[in-house]
């Protein structure tokens, strides 16, 4: 299967690639290289004859066409989004421009593709999607895919409004279409600047390990690589027009999983004196702070017999001990644009 994978730089993008390439498939990852891509993502897989890569914009329409009259998939992954929500409360611009125009840009280029290899039943556009636009749960509940959307920022309204994109483009021009919707991964070669990365860093930095309000909101948490195989498992045998929730079953209090991975930091790498959880600051609470995410995986498992294969547990296990291991990956990235600071207190 030869798949168009937007996004293959990023955090999820890349192991989706790395997976894929592993199996088999031959991948085109195409990617604008904006400031969360790294290279670095998919070396393990860069040499191979199945990958090849294509940095372009999903806002450039032109660009788009040029590679899908190049390269001709028989798949579309589109995971190529803009996805912190600190950042979209400081610039929500970027997140419609590239969220909403560039989904549409991908669906009229993909649907273009698919019209002129004559309709092909076996073609797929497969859009990657979060629980965020599913809004906030109470204590109690979980989302399922009939969940009534209910985005509060502006990055979860963006990725609201591609997925009714995409399901229009499912209704209205027959393109088929599949849809997954998933909590909050981590693992391997995430950006530092999410929770888990952040929380490692900043520990083995000496600097304070900030969580928001009192850390009480609840997040499921996906092991990246169990999302990948998710994702290559939808993308083959998912029903056409179906949106499938992928989750962890893993759900943690944010304050519980930073105190998780200062314990495993404490075993790993101890500090001279004292605890890494000494470390821990509570600072303003981020806007609209949704206050719990919980995932009804039932519809993938019973369907297409996927459930997580990785605990909570042992994954932040793997990541803290990959984060230790490979420095020279996250080191340059602490120069970036906007990492290292508080973002999203503009509102």
């Amino acid at each position: 299967m030869k798949l168009l994978v937007t996004g293959g730089m990023g955090f999820i993008g890349s192991a989706v690639v790395r997976l894929a390439v592993a199996r088999g498939h031959e991948v085109v990852n195409l990617d604008a290289m904006t400031y969360a891509a790294c290279e670095a993502n998919v070396a393990p897989v860069s040499g191979s004859n199945l990958y090849s890569f294509e940095q372009a914009d999903i806002r450039d329409r032109a660009a788009l066409e040029r590679v899908f009259a190049t390269h001709n998939p028989d798949a579309v992954m589109h995971l190529a989004a803009e996805s912190h929500v600190d950042r979209s409360i400081d610039g929500p611009a970027d997140f419609v421009e590239t969220n909403i125009t560039g989904t549409f840009n991908m669906l009229e280029a993909a649907r273009a593709h698919w019209m002129r290899q004559g309709r092909p039943s076996g073609f797929r556009f497969h859009h990657i999607s979060t629980d965020e636009v599913f809004g906030s749960l109470g204590a109690e509940g979980q989302f399922t895919e009939d969940t009534p959307y209910d985005p509060r920022s502006p990055y979860s309204a963006s990725k609201a409004a591609s997925d009714h994109l995409v399901r229009a483009w499912a209704e209205t021009y027959g393109l088929p279409v599949v849809l997954t919707n998933c909590s909050n991964n981590y693992g391997p070669y995430h950006f530092p600047e999410k929770l888990i990365p952040v929380t490692i860093l900043n520990a083995l930095h000496g600097r304070p390990i900030p969580v928001y309000g009192t850390g009480e909101n609840v997040r499921d948490w996906l092991y990246v690589e169990d999302h990948a195989d998710a994702l290559l498992l939808v993308v083959q045998k998912g029903a056409v027009g179906r949106s499938y929730n992928i989750g962890g079953e893993n759900e943690r209090r944010n304050i519980d999983l930073v105190r998780t991975i200062c314990a495993l930091l404490d075993e790993m790498q101890p500090r001279a004196k004292g605890s890494y959880a000494e470390q821990i600051t509570f600072v303003t609470d981020r806007p609209g702070h949704d206050a719990r995410y919980a995932i009804d995986p039932a519809r993938i498992r019973t369907e297409l017999g996927w459930r997580p294969s990785v605990t909570v547990e042992e994954g932040l296990r793997r990541t803290v001990r990959w984060y230790l291991d490979n420095e020279a990956w996250w080191r340059p990235l602490l120069e970036r644009q906007g990492v290292g600071q508080r973002l999203g207190t503009r509102a």
